[in-house]
């Protein structure tokens, strides 16, 4: 029953997002490669759980969860971006993203990073069109602001830039767990932040939130650690071993595996507490959150 609820909630959801997102950058009035390429890398697949937390936390408050669907678009633009530039030569330098050739692969490293460029320029422009029904003025500024501080350099590219000055070198865990709570975390911390925000959410339960979705960043960074050691190449999409092969830290070369996998299940449950002090519907948050600890890819 439990499965099947987050299942029928996934699918429609992820549905929704990704036909969004196609169709918001097939109306552009664009050269026709840089949409292309923003579309190949928008269709190459995934969980969607940035977009899947931003609907998990409406249905939480007891609002729609298609309100917010233009934000839940946004926050997959700025994720596809950041895969596309981190896949460049320059950068992590691989030839697979969810078992696809990389956008640069297809389109030449010109098109690729102009395809990200464009993909993270037009998530702010949908956050500031929203419809003033669903979104007030403020709220737009709240969502606009918490979205440019994730996704830059105290956020995501923050992160990304640490981790690369980190190759070679050995760190520990506070070291390492700043990185993934920025260049992992932060959109995460997002997704949770705009779904709150959306729903005109109390203080003392955006705090809440906060928490969770902090615990819950770590726990996918960590369980992405585990998969690129354990898992599958035609289930992650990319060489397994690639982490090692380009001498990135990881929580299983500090931790060891079985230490990765405990502190992976710490955050869960720390995850799970913050969900519990909150007054809202949390079960489909809950599901959310063990399928971050429990995926395959």
């Amino acid at each position: 029953m439990k499965s099947s609820l987050l299942e029928d909630f996934s699918l429609t959801y992820k549905t929704l997002v990704e036909k969004e997102t196609v169709s918001l950058v097939e109306r552009l009035s664009a050269p026709a490669v840089l949409k292309e390429a923003m579309i190949y890398s928008l269709k190459a697949g995934g969980k969607r759980i940035r977009p899947l937390l931003i609907f998990a936390v409406l249905d939480a408050f007891g609002r729609d969860p298609k309100i917010g669907l233009k934000p839940a678009a946004a926050i997959e633009m700025i994720h596809t971006y950041s895969l596309i530039h981190d896949d460049l030569p320059s950068m992590d330098n691989d030839d697979l993203r969810r078992g696809k050739p990389t956008n640069h692969k297809v389109f030449g490293e010109a098109a690729a990073i102009l395809a990200g460029d464009a993909l993270l320029t037009y998530a702010f422009e949908l956050l500031a069109a929203l419809d003033p029904e669903k979104a007030s003025a403020e709220t737009k500024l709240l969502l606009v602001k918490e979205l440019a501080v994730s996704a830059g350099a105290e956020g995501m590219v923050g992160g990304q830039t640490a981790d690369i000055e980190a190759e070679g070198k050995v760190l520990n865990l506070t070291e390492l767990e700043y990185i993934h709570r920025n260049k992992t975390g932060k959109l995460l911390t997002c997704s949770v932040m705009m779904g709150a925000l959306l729903a005109d959410s109390d203080s003392e339960t955006l705090e809440l939130l906060r928490d969770f979705s902090r615990h819950i960043g770590l726990a996918f960074q960590i369980q992405d650690d585990i998969l690129d050691i354990i898992g599958m190449q035609d289930k992650i999409g990319k060489p397994v071993g690639s982490d090692v092969g380009n001498q990135k830290n990881t929580y299983p070369a500090l931790l060891t595996l079985d230490g990765a996998k405990e502190k992976l299940s710490e955050h869960i449950q720390l995850a799970k507490q913050s969900l519990a002090q909150t007054s809202l519907n949390i079960e489909m948050l809950l599901q959310l959150t063990d399928l971050i600890a429990v995926r395959d890819h």
